[in-house]
């Protein structure tokens, strides 16, 4: 199935992740000071090569209407929250680490502000990811403060994003739900910092 949607539906494919998703975690972070910014990965990027066998995006049909990323979810369970700009807020729900070993982070953004909010800064500035995935939360990182390792969002070997996709500008008072699944920490790792780009660093706690 294609990881490609022109919707706000979010996309959960922990098979696929484990198969064809590229884990990027990266060494030297340093201070991130909290600034929303992500920094540009080094070369010492890991781009494991999907298995013989797995389905190439020819193979895939089109993906269906995807409720799994949902699923277990409280709406009303707030975890940490992030003040972006002109009055906006993501509000995260869930920080879940999986067997197929990565972090999926689940929340909502809201529009708390007098008007419409562009979504484009949201999929950072990695030309390749924002090229694959326009429109998303692409540009989301995790950082390990005490593993000095920088976590950016999984992506396929086309650089599509395992991550909610095709955002529409957000118009006040309006909210979007948001997944992203990222390379999980180390088990030691209970605890690491998000950042999404326009949006305030904020702490969270990986349950699982």
């Amino acid at each position: 199935m294609s990881f490609r949607r022109a919707t706000t539906k979010r996309r959960f494919a922990p098979a696929v992740a484990a198969v064809a998703a590229l884990a990027l975690a990266l060494t030297g972070c340093g201070d991130n000071g909290g600034d929303g910014a992500a920094e540009p990965r080094s070369e010492r990027s890991a781009e494991p090569s999907a298995p013989a066998g797995s389905p190439s995006s020819e193979d895939k049909g089109e993906q269906q209407m995807d409720t799994a990323a949902a699923a277990n979810v409280d709406p009303n369970a707030k975890l940490a929250e992030a003040r972006g700009l002109d009055g906006l807020t993501l509000v995260v729900n869930q920080v879940k680490r999986d067997s197929g070993g990565f972090v999926t982070v689940q929340g909502v953004i809201k529009n708390e502000g007098t008007q419409s909010a562009n979504t484009t800064a949201w999929a950072g500035a990695e030309t390749a990811l924002l090229a694959a995935n326009p429109n998303s939360v692409a540009g989301a990182t995790l950082v390990d403060k005490v593993g000095k390792k920088r976590y950016y969002i999984l992506r396929d070997t086309e650089n599509r994003c395992l991550c909610t996709t095709g955002i529409p500008p957000l118009m006040a008072g309006k909210s979007t739900s948001v997944f992203m699944q990222f390379p999980a920490p180390p088990a030691g790792t209970t605890e690491v910092d998000f950042t999404l780009p326009t949006f305030a660093t904020t702490s969270l706690k990986i349950s699982g």
